[in-house]
């Protein structure tokens, strides 16, 4: 099933995962964060409360997309903050700093639609392709 904004559901077993593009790095990153809160929550009842500030680093861009995303699910199962937006401020092979709005979960207004209890590295790949980048990433439910 193609989502609009980036990214689509695939199959695997036991497990969720998406495929995610962007025309650029600092859009792929994006896509996949947004893509993640939309699998947890319907966004469209999320507001852009709070700015929480992400600073994470990867060995590569593989490792640094699931630290990334690694981050931003902390968010939520940390800190009970689900994620409305996100922003690239600045995107290496190794680190990413972005800005997160958020807004603290409130049952009597938000509906968990998928718990996500892990972002893992099985068969997460990021490369270029002749429109921009595609990566793909499983989660463990």
């Amino acid at each position: 099933m193609i989502i609009p904004n980036g990214y689509e559901l695939i199959d695997h077993t036991a497990d969720m995962g998406i495929r995610v593009w962007g025309e650029n790095q600092k859009v792929l990153f994006v896509n996949a964060g947004q893509a993640m809160f939309d699998l947890i929550t319907d966004k469209k009842m999320v507001e852009a409360k709070n700015t929480e500030q992400v600073k994470v680093t990867g060995n590569d861009i593989i490792d640094l997309l699931i630290n990334w995303l690694r981050e931003l699910l902390f968010l939520w199962t940390g800190k009970e903050r689900l994620v409305h937006s996100v922003y690239i401020e600045s995107l290496s092979d190794t680190e990413i700093i972005g800005r997160v709005m958020v807004e603290p979960f409130d049952s009597n207004r938000h509906v968990i639609r998928q718990e996500l209890k892990a972002v893992t590295y099985h068969q997460a790949e990021v490369k270029p392709v002749s429109d921009g980048w595609v990566a793909e990433v499983i989660f463990d439910v």
